[in-house]
């Protein structure tokens, strides 16, 4: 039987324990959930690698409370290459229930995808190792190092933290960051570009107390009013963003992302106007983009005829590889004050900042990856940008500067990561195992003898 064959044998077991990991309501948030659901997930995680041959797969604790799965496993090769793989096993929370189709936490199928919070975004890419490892048995041509993080989802930073201190826990020649997807279901990709981030807090004070509008609407500070008009001030008449100091003209070497089908990936009728003068993939991965996230204001209903004393918005600036992350918050916040009408005092809020992040794609385990996707799928293999942050990618980077980070996963647009009705295509499980398998054979055939440290060079 050749590994496509086992691939395929092993997705009913697959489905059975992505459905009892989903089950499992490991949002890793304890104002929401129970933490004992993050720990029942962690513990199943270990078990199953365990079965896989990681014996020493084992629950270590982080700095922010979370806990994450580490274990290694060795082959028989002694110069054999080093892989790390990584996923993690928290989840979003489900949002609004009534949105969902099916149950967040129940694993249904629908026209023939699975359905449930954490099937794609991240146990469907834990499944994708676990039936990989699988099929290979005990064929395994590298030595394998795990982590699978307990935090991801809130961003508090815990396994980033951990890394540093614990490096050669971690180091390795290539690592497989499985946390992103492909550009489309049956069309591989490997993601080289990652967004960063700046979320901030504007406020906006016009009043010590709110007015009735009549007696004194018009000459009066309002605060909602002036808000309106900074926040409108971040894109221009053709909904570009335009962030002062930020340079707006970036494009994307990268594969495109033809209009008509984001405009079926976002659920837009054919002929819907989107924002921006750009193609999707320059505005997507190549240029600075705004996403108003919240605002705080009197809501519509009960509202009074009354002058607004004080207003604030929650905003998420995306930045593309080559921004400082610190250097666009300066430049938001300086426009946004800019922008501010002289009657309010305006301030910003920095949360925090997030850099963005672009691999190398000129060695061994690109091209292994590289032929292992077009083996699998029967297609060449695309380069993507992502939009979301992964911090972990520049700790990685910055602990292991040796090795050679790849991040692809069962994601693609239908999965709808972070939303309601979160789903994986089966298909993508089997495929994406199948590529880890050929991914490893590939890889260890590319490599030769030892140069020191445990490390190796591409024949």
């Amino acid at each position: 039987m050749d590994l496509r064959d086992r691939v395929n044998a092993l997705m009913p077991r697959a489905r059975e324990e992505l459905a009892h990991l989903v089950a499992m309501r490991s949002v890793a948030d304890p104002r929401q959930f129970p933490p004992e659901e993050c720990r029942r997930a962690a513990t199943w995680v270990a078990d199953a690698f365990a079965e896989t041959g990681f014996a020493d797969a084992r629950l270590v604790d982080t700095p922010d409370g979370s806990q994450a799965v580490l274990g290694s496993r060795r082959c028989a090769a002694e110069n054999a290459p080093t892989v790390l793989l990584y996923a993690h096993y928290d989840v979003q929370p489900p949002l609004d229930d009534d949105a969902w189709r099916t149950p967040p936490f129940r694993l249904t199928e629908v026209d023939g995808r699975w359905y449930g919070r954490g099937a794609a975004d991240c146990k469907g890419n834990t499944l994708m190792h676990l039936t990989a490892l699988r099929a290979l048995g005990d064929d395994l041509p590298v030595h394998l190092k795990l982590v699978v993080e307990g935090s991801e989802e809130q961003g508090t930073g815990g396994l980033e933290a951990f890394v540093p201190e614990h490096a050669e826990l971690l180091r390795a020649d290539a690592i497989l960051v499985c946390d992103t997807g492909n550009a489309a279901v049956g069309q591989p990709a490997v993601t080289v570009s990652l967004r960063g981030m700046v979320n901030a807090v504007v406020s906006v004070e016009a009043l010590p107390s709110a007015l009735h509008s009549g007696m004194f609407g018009g000459p009066a500070p309002d605060a909602l009013a002036a808000l309106v008009t900074v926040l409108a001030s971040l894109r221009d008449s053709e909904g570009n963003t335009t962030v002062d100091g930020l340079a707006h003209d970036g494009t994307w070497p990268g594969a495109p992302y033809p209009a008509a089908r984001f405009r079926a990936d976002i659920g837009l009728a054919p002929d819907a106007v989107l924002p921006g003068d750009g193609e999707i993939a320059d505005l997507l991965w190549a240029r600075p983009a705004v996403t108003v996230l919240g605002i705080d204001c009197p809501p519509v209903v009960g509202s009074a005829a009354a002058i607004t004393p004080r207003a604030r918005a929650r905003l998420n600036l995306r930045i593309p590889p080559g921004v400082e992350p610190d250097e666009a918050a300066d430049a938001l916040t300086e426009h946004l004050r800019a922008a501010a009408p002289r009657s309010v005092r305006l301030s910003v809020e920095i949360e925090a900042v997030g850099h963005p992040f672009r691999p190398a794609i000129d060695g061994p385990a690109h091209r292994a990856m590289a032929d292992a996707m077009q083996a699998a799928y029967g297609r060449p293999m695309s380069l993507l940008g992502q939009g979301g942050s992964i911090p972990l990618c520049t700790v990685f980077a910055e602990t292991c500067p040796g090795a050679e980070l790849l991040l692809i996963g069962v994601e693609e647009p239908q999965a709808l990561i972070h939303a309601p009705n979160e789903s994986v295509a089966p298909s993508e499980i089997s495929a994406m195992a199948l590529t880890e398998a050929l991914f490893l054979q590939n890889y260890a055939a590319s490599r030769v003898a030892p140069w020191g440290n445990g490390r190796f060079y591409a024949q």
